[in-house]
């Protein structure tokens, strides 16, 4: 069911040939209306806010078009001393690609939007840039995931077909369960998480297997320890859980109401 009601932009006007004036028919139209009208587009705007991202944007939106950038924010998602020896991943039309070869197992690179979770209504949003470092144990366990949601993407794959095909990957053991010790940095100053958080604060994920947030203390008061329990639509095994920190990768000091 198509959920916005086209409405005219303005009523139309039927008036009387003899007087000159609206006729009692355009008098009726008004009046039935102008109060729906009144009472749907609060509807149809709030839906539009609730959504605004509801298909991808075309592919040339989540792209940087300068290579050497998108280096640069990727390896801003750890402190210099591990990501300039980190392996460094742009995306292009065809998925990501090997940008710089490193020397210290980590990982680094820009996600994109597709990497939320899939009840995320910011899922499509083409502004978003999550820079973030894998260390070794999620670049082997982890990134997959990454890789595998942007081939489904980049080959024209629907959100709820690549919602299935990760389910279904997870089911045959397609896809790899957390290793322990799995952990990222996402501590870019320049990054867009999303359009209300803008590049949140600095902090470290840790990734593994699917539990319940309390064995982790996490959200509760006083617990450093946070994960996102509003959007949790995540097929692959995992649940990700999240310490801030006090300065981004270049040392300076975060907000202060972190």
């Amino acid at each position: 069911m198509n959920s916005k009601i086209d409405l005219p932009s303005q009523p139309p006007v039927v008036t009387n040939a003899s007087e000159g004036v609206p006729s009692q028919r355009a008098r009726r139209f008004v009046a039935m209306v102008l109060p729906l009208a009144l009472c749907v587009l609060p509807v149809v705007q709030a839906q539009e806010a609730k959504t605004p991202y509801p298909a991808m944007a075309p592919i040339d939106q989540y792209l940087m078009a300068d290579r050497s950038a998108e280096i640069a924010l990727a390896r801003s998602a750890a402190p210099e001393a591990i990501s300039r020896d980190a392996t460094v991943l742009v995306l292009g039309r065809n998925g990501y690609e090997t940008a710089v070869e490193g020397k210290n197992g980590f990982t680094c690179l820009v996600e994109r939007s597709w990497m939320s979770p899939f009840d995320s209504p910011e899922f499509w949003n083409p502004k978003m840039r999550g820079p973030v470092c894998y260390n070794p144990a999620a670049v082997r366990s982890i990134l997959p995931y990454t890789l595998n949601r942007t081939k489904l993407v980049l080959a024209g794959t629907s959100k709820a077909q690549m919602h299935e095909s990760i389910v279904a990957a997870v089911a045959k053991r397609e896809l790899p369960v957390p290793e322990t010790g799995a952990m990222s940095y996402m501590m870019a100053k320049g990054g867009y998480l999303n359009d209300s958080a803008g590049h949140w604060h600095p902090h470290l994920m840790f990734h593994i297997p699917k539990t319940d947030g309390a064995t982790w203390g996490a959200n509760l008061p006083g617990s450093p320890v946070l994960y996102d329990d509003e959007f949790t639509d995540i097929p692959e095994p995992e649940i990700v859980f999240l310490v801030p920190v006090a300065r981004w990768s270049d040392g300076t000091a975060a907000h202060k109401d972190m």
